[in-house]
């Protein structure tokens, strides 16, 4: 059953949200929510395409919700006037446009990698590009994971809104980062669907090839790798050194990894068990089944994640951990965690338009 809350047209919202780069799929899950918010108003999409046509010209799910329209607008005429800014741009656009929205005192919510890391080094080698202002990446924007950073996003005038694979692995690890457990080697293989390669038709998301496939791109070399071990060494994580491989997979949506990490000897079964039991006790969006492993299926069109632990043997004086979580690549990986650190960034309760549970298969 959806909860979506809707107030009646008479009824004043209390903040006023744009998107910048609507036409994407992240950008259809963002207005679909924001258009039934109680406390925000949708008031501007801005693209570069479908320019002067309803948002129902792409998104055709929003056909006769919205009244909106794709704006081709300047950053600042965008944000003007706005409480907060959602940015749906790609890599390294953000980055060009973040101060022209900055100016207008708008709060910002970025779903792009340009404010995710520290060093403009990393940046660089991960992101084929100079970082236009590297003077930002020094703590200017918050790291927009809430199981991590609640309080700092609560805080916060700008958010940097984590990866899809990032969100997934992180979850999957901050347990044992956070008990000083994670140390050395982690290998990570995840699985995802073509919707995580954006809207614009492309040879590797093209159905006749992807449907009955399954390959790895970026192999050992994707751009959320330092993304993660940035987050995992800065919750307590030691001598990390990540090894990941992703797969691209015969599903629209969906992350599915499997980490496996290695515990000293004297952890024991019942203490990891505990360890991720406690971590996510009271997270509205993160679930630890008790009957099974996490699935795609059970998390899919929906903001939850779920994660689960499967311990192995020991051998020479470490124990075996695979380490398993899935998400929706759009909702919890994307446009529902932009939402729900916009809600905490306005003083709002962070699970509003973001408690469906999605649907059968």
């Amino acid at each position: 059953m959806i909860r979506f809350q809707v107030r009646s047209p008479a009824m004043s919202k209390r903040f006023k949200a744009a998107i910048l780069g609507g036409s994407g799929y992240g950008g259809a899950e963002i207005i679909r929510r924001l258009i039934q918010h109680p406390d925000i108003e949708l008031v501007r999409v801005a693209s570069v395409d479908a320019v002067g046509e309803p948002v129902s010209s792409i998104h055709f799910s929003l056909e006769g919700q919205t009244d909106l329209r794709f704006e081709n607008l300047a950053p600042a005429a965008a944000a003007k006037g706005m409480d907060i800014v959602l940015l749906g741009l790609p890599h390294k656009v953000s980055a060009q446009k973040v101060p022209e929205i900055i100016a207008t005192g708008a709060r910002i919510v970025d779903l792009s990698g340009d404010f995710r890391l520290r060093d403009a080094a990393v940046y660089k080698r991960y992101y084929g590009a100079e970082h236009p202002h590297p003077e930002m990446l020094d703590g200017t924007f918050v790291y927009g994971l809430p199981e991590l950073n609640r309080e700092a996003i609560r805080k916060a005038k700008y958010v940097a809104s984590p990866g899809c694979f990032a969100t997934t692995i992180e979850l999957a690890l901050l347990p044992l980062a956070r008990a000083g457990l994670l140390e050395g080697p982690v290998e990570i293989v995840g699985i995802t669907g073509s919707s995580g390669s954006g809207i614009v038709p492309a040879a590797g998301t093209h159905h006749p090839s992807r449907s009955n496939n399954l390959k790895t791109y970026k192999p050992l070399d994707h751009q959320h790798i330092p993304e993660i071990a940035q987050i995992l060494h800065a919750a307590g994580a030691k001598n990390l050194a990540l090894r990941f491989v992703p797969v691209s997979a015969p599903l629209s949506r969906g992350i599915f990894a499997t980490s496996f990490a290695h515990v000293d000897e004297k952890t024991t079964v019942e203490q990891l068990k505990a360890l991720y039991a406690d971590a996510y006790k009271n997270e509205p969006f993160v679930r630890v089944p008790s009957r099974r492993l996490p699935e795609v299926i059970a998390v899919k069109g929906t903001n939850f994640a779920e994660v689960g632990i499967q311990i192995g043997d020991v051998y020479e004086g470490r124990r075996a951990v695979a380490c398993f979580s899935a998400i929706d690549n759009l909702i919890k990986g994307g446009a529902g965690q932009a939402i729900q650190s916009m809600n905490l960034m306005l003083g709002l309760d962070e699970r509003l338009t973001l408690q469906d549970t999605g649907g059968t298969p």
